[in-house]
């Protein structure tokens, strides 16, 4: 079996933990800065969620299943798509010290995905996590607190 690294990404962020919570799991935030489309969410261990994201000609139907929740701490969810094989698990984990939240980042591929779709790539998966995170994540955060 082949050793797939992980995608690991490490923040400290002006804000506090329960900002970050809300950004993380209240699907209003979420549609800000994560995914507009996404139908619902709820930090509850077995909910699941499922929407499209659309890239070129190819259609990625989004499932996402809580496999873990602890408030304020962390929640973690795995991702399959409805059109392509494999399987990955997104773990965030914040702790607060002084005025800042740390958050972390893990994605871990749990089932292989096809490798002849670009999307699937390693490169894409970091460039599109540093993306969501230090780009929009940063971004909203910073917008909400000038609310």
């Amino acid at each position: 079996m082949e050793n797939y690294e992980p995608i690991a990404l490490e923040v400290r962020l002006e804000t506090t933990l329960e900002t970050l919570w809300e950004a993380l799991t209240n699907p209003t935030h979420m549609r800000q800065w994560y995914f507009e489309n996404i139908p619902d969410f709820k930090p509850e261990k077995g909910f699941e969620t499922r929407f499209q994201v659309q890239s070129e000609e190819r259609t990625f139907t989004h499932i996402w299943k809580i496999t873990e929740v602890i408030p304020y701490q962390k929640v973690s969810y795995t991702w399959r798509f409805e059109e392509y094989p494999g399987e990955s698990i997104s773990l965030f984990s914040m702790t607060e010290k002084n005025d800042t939240t740390l958050l972390k980042l893990e994605s871990h591929i749990l089932k292989p995905f096809p490798k002849d779709i670009p999307e699937f790539k390693r490169e894409s998966g970091v460039a599109g996590w540093d993306y969501l995170i230090h780009k929009n994540l940063v971004a909203f955060l910073r917008k909400s607190k000038a609310c």
